[in-house]
């Protein structure tokens, strides 16, 4: 439901833009951080209880109250909602700015360069299951850096952004 009122709401506003960019806007409006961020812009984090707020928790509550709006209106209350919900976010959308990840980035960066590709390795992990941080090492050639993060994917990506940051300064 929610995918499909932001694929709605990215159509109105850029109807010429090719579907697979219309795509990758949709991903990044999907994707947990940025549903977290909503679900704080609107006020949720006072309003759910739980151990930890994490942020998919934090996501999986915006998605709840975007599905009971669903159905006790239907479909139209439901886009309005995430419309407004979403606003600022859509407001701020550059179809034209290049969407990549820092893990993508990075491997492009050592393509280019001839390079080989990073590696990465989790090195630690903390906490228990339902609170589990990791530490992920991002190897090349020039060194390694440590990322953390609530998943593996984040840690990656922390890695990844500290090395593209180290390379570019």
């Amino acid at each position: 439901m929610l995918g499909c009122a932001i694929a709605d709401e990215l159509y109105a506003r850029f109807p010429r833009l090719a579907e697979g960019k219309l795509t990758q806007l949709r991903a990044g409006l999907v994707r947990e951080e940025a549903l977290a961020r909503v679900a704080r812009a609107q006020g949720l984090e006072s309003r759910v209880r739980a151990a930890t707020l994490r942020d998919s928790v934090l996501a999986d509550a915006l998605e709840a109250v975007i599905g009971a709006i669903f159905l006790d209106g239907g479909y139209p209350a439901a886009r309005r909602a995430v419309a407004h919900a979403f606003g600022a976010l859509l407001e701020d959308l550059d179809p034209g700015r290049e969407a990549k990840d820092a893990k993508t980035q990075l491997q492009e960066l050592m393509h280019a360069r001839g390079k080989p590709v990073p590696q990465y390795r989790v090195v630690a992990t903390h906490g228990a299951p339902h609170e589990r941080s990791f530490e992920v090492e991002c190897a090349i050639d020039e060194g390694q850096t440590v990322g953390k993060g609530t998943s593996r994917q984040r840690a990656e990506q922390e890695a990844a952004k500290m090395m593209l940051d180290r390379l570019s300064g």
